[in-house]
């Protein structure tokens, strides 16, 4: 049974890499090893032949509901168009600073011949002028007829970034958009009568209360992820804390919360039960037990929205609470496999999910170093084995998945634990469904005292550990030195599965060599992000736009890529002018990454000369050498920088020459100043490779600036479907008229260009890492 759900869950994992679907003809070939197996004599062979059967079974099944999840589209005639539609609000909807997100469940389609998909993630934006209004308040499970502007599933696409368009797919969000203002926008009811729109309404009635009592105090938004699943709550302050301290899976409804909520109720049916012997004669009072606790753990469970952690506990307390009640037997690894049999069978995209490694990893690591074990020892003892056993099994998946493994985790789990689980938990769900504040306040005050402890515990330098992406082989290599390490005592020569997780961390990722250019123009969206790598040093080019309040490119992707790549501290970081799609990510980067020096033409009183210990203005005839490549500045000068003109004729310019080739980063620059740098370098200006001025902007890239340039490849950074229509049409082929093939972000990716070897190697993400929901590169 056991390796057969493996086997399973291989076939699944396998179809979520394949850039193409499968067609389902192939359903033919489990049905024929399944036969095979059947007539074969001998059993070894027969063995095989099943789990190969239940492999390609794995594989099917998820190709089967992936072609018909990807059958619910919206046609790209229809990207951009205004519908109207009429559905309900089908989640607690979630306030943010720009407006309301909301997930909508449409039931009919009013414009004539659209075609718009079943489920849809939009938001209705807060007015740019006051005089315009502001929009109304949207509760769960409300019906709704709204004229809306949508969208294909499009998100950035970056070496070690968040699928976005993965993420989509397995919540069955087909589309994205926004509210467009209409006097036709209007409540149809105030309640739908559907059983999962009406339990998310509960839902926001419960978080409603609950903001009530604390009143926005800090550590509210904590309690709120605990009881109601409402993880956006946390801060992203807070959220590098538990980072940092490794005790994140706490502060999400896990495992262990749902458990302990089974288990409080269980034992008090128990209790309660046990008062009435007239009551156990008919239905005895484990049984009863057993039957509530399972009870309250699917409640809870779908109080929290169901993620990945809570399906595997409530279907493992399933199986548990079944066995118990038909007086069986399981063990329980095969309580595990089939838990991890239910969440697969469910959502095959499960093992896109860190969560699903994560909790599925967590829980086999203390079962495999606390079951069946000979001999007796003290619970302290048996704690810390188990602290240890974690920290040291999900180490290659964590460096695998985030690149960074929390250092203090094994102290700051020993007094979280206890505290968040065993105390907060239970008061904060007391006084969520109670009309009393005193429980909500008192899990409050537990949650602030643990976190002066884990603020303390993430201050500390060495905190984290962090690294490059490690290479799959050594992950393999450290999976199986992690099986050897934490093999029972008695077993010879465990210290050599140290030995096998060294590669993960001694062998690094391909870099550059002596006199060698690595550029990457990073999908940041409607920005611009470029990392510049040499053989021993690193700069990034701008940092991308900043996001909302509290997120920007800077974190979501540029710091990524730097931890990935292996790139430590950057040498040097430039922000070309003060846009806030240029420089909105450099927060985030500066306070993540050490940063040796800043060039800018940022006004000299700007927020970020003060976050850099050296900063300077970028000026035209300004020049270094790192690795036998040449930098340059080629703009602005003096007079420009003296003129009152605006931000985008002062950014900067940077010239790269290798042996290999040139590139120009040309920053946001027009017209005018694409006259004069024609008229100070001529051919001086040739480059093999160009980042398009001001992404692919009518008022730039003139006729003489390409002629000039001359570049054998051009790349824009624009974002998808950007409402400044970038790049232009007429400037993408004014560049092909020129020679130049022309790649954008939007449709690329981030664009990977090394001048090596006397030829230009170029890589683009989605062609390189294409999967099967990603729109084909065009």
């Amino acid at each position: 049974m056991r390796s057969g759900i493996l086997a399973f869950m291989a076939g699944i994992w396998l179809l979520q890499q394949q850039s193409t679907l499968p067609s389902l003809l192939w359903w033919s070939v489990p049905f024929s090893l399944l036969l095979a197996a059947w007539i074969t004599p001998l059993v070894f062979g027969r063995r095989l032949l099943l789990l190969a059967a239940v492999f390609a079974i794995g594989f099917l099944w998820a190709a089967t509901l992936a072609q018909w999840r990807l059958s619910d589209a919206l046609p790209p005639a229809w990207e951009g168009r205004e519908v109207t539609i009429t559905g309900t609000v089908a989640e607690m909807p979630r306030a943010a600073d720009y407006g309301t997100r909301f997930l909508f469940e449409v039931e009919r389609t009013a414009t004539p011949d659209a075609i718009v998909p079943r489920r849809l993630l939009l938001t209705w934006y807060v007015p740019r002028k006051v005089t315009e209004g502001v929009p109304p308040v949207l509760h769960a499970a409300e019906r709704w007829r709204l004229t809306v502007r949508l969208k294909r599933p499009h998100g950035n696409a970056n070496p070690h970034g968040f699928d976005y368009e993965a993420w989509l797919l397995e919540r069955n969000i087909r589309a994205t958009g926004y509210v467009v203002e209409d006097n036709d926008n209007q409540r149809l009811d105030n309640s739908s009568h559907r059983p999962g729109p009406l339990m998310e309404r509960l839902r926001e009635r419960v978080a409603e209360h609950m903001r009530s009592v604390l009143d926005g105090r800090p550590d509210g938004g904590i309690l709120l992820a605990l009881t109601v699943g409402e993880q956006n709550a946390i801060s992203p302050t807070q959220w590098q804390v538990f980072s940092r301290t490794g005790v994140t899976h706490l502060m999400s409804i896990s495992g262990l919360h749902v458990t302990l909520v089974a288990g409080m109720f269980s034992w008090a049916a128990y209790f309660l039960w046990r008062r009435v012997p007239l009551w156990s004669l008919f239905v005895p009072a484990r049984r009863i037990a057993v039957l509530v606790g399972f009870i309250a753990a699917l409640a809870y469970a779908w109080l929290a929205g169901f993620s990945v952690p809570t399906q595997r506990t409530v279907w493992m307390l399933g199986v548990v609470a079944a066995a118990l009640w038909w007086g069986r037997q399981i063990s329980p690894s095969r309580i595990l496999a089939a838990a991890l049999l239910a969440v697969l069978v469910a959502d095959p995209w499960a093992v896109l999910s860190p969560g699903f490694w994560l909790s599925f990893g967590a829980v086999g690591l203390i079962l495999g170093t606390s079951v069946g074990r000979i001999g007796t020892a003290s619970r302290v003892w048996e704690w810390g084995r188990m602290q240890w056993a974690i920290t040291v099994g999900l180490t290659p998946m964590l460096l695998a998945l985030f690149q960074q493994v929390s250092l203090v985790s094994p102290l700051a789990n020993a007094f979280a634990i206890p505290v968040v689980s065993l105390a907060v938990t239970p008061l904060a769900l007391l006084g969520a469904v109670s009309p009393w504040s005193g429980p909500l306040l008192l899990a409050h005050q537990l949650m602030a005292w643990c976190m002066v402890a884990l603020e303390a515990l993430a201050s500390l330098p060495d905190a984290v550990w962090q690294q490059h992406a490690p290479l799959p082989w050594t992950v393999a290599a450290a999976t199986i030195g992690v099986a050897w390490l934490l093999l029972p005592r008695g077993f010879p020569a465990r210290w050599l599965g140290g030995f096998a997780m060294a590669p993960m961390f001694l062998i690094h990722p391909p870099g550059p060599k002596p006199g060698e250019l690595w550029l990457t123009v990073l999908d940041v969206g409607q920005g611009l992000a470029v990392a510049v790598r040499t053989a021993h040093h690193a700069l990034l080019f701008d940092a991308g736009p900043r996001l909302g309040e509290e997120a920007s490119a800077g974190e979501r992707v540029v710091i990524p890529f730097l931890r990935g790549e292996g790139v430590g501290p950057l040498d040097g970081l430039i922000i070309s002018h003060d846009d806030i799609d240029h420089f909105g990510g450099a927060p985030a980067v500066l306070d993540a990454v050490p940063v040796g020096w800043m060039a800018s033409s940022l006004p000299p009183r700007h927020f970020l000369h003060g976050k850099v210990a050296h900063s300077w203005p970028c000026r035209q005839g300004m020049r270094w050498s790192w690795d036998g490549v040449e930098f340059s500045f080629f703009h602005p000068d003096v007079m420009t920088m003296a003129e009152k003109t605006n931000d985008n004729e002062r950014g900067c310019v940077l010239r790269v020459e290798a042996a290999r080739g040139r590139a120009l980063i040309a920053a946001d620059i027009g017209r005018s100043t694409e006259e004069k740098l024609v008229a100070h370098y001529g051919e001086g200006l040739a480059a093999d490779v160009l980042v398009v001025p001001h992404h692919g902007s009518k008022y730039s890239s003139s006729q003489e600036f390409v002629a000039a340039i001359h570049p054998r490849l051009a790349v824009a950074s624009a974002g998808y479907r950007n409402r400044f229509g970038h790049p232009a049409a007429e400037v993408v082929r004014r560049y092909q008229d020129d020679g130049a093939v022309f790649l954008r972000t939007d449709r690329s990716g981030a664009v990977s260009i090394r001048f090596v070897a006397g030829q230009l190697e170029v890589r683009q993400w989605r062609s390189t890492r294409h999967r099967y929901w990603n729109e084909p590169v065009q």
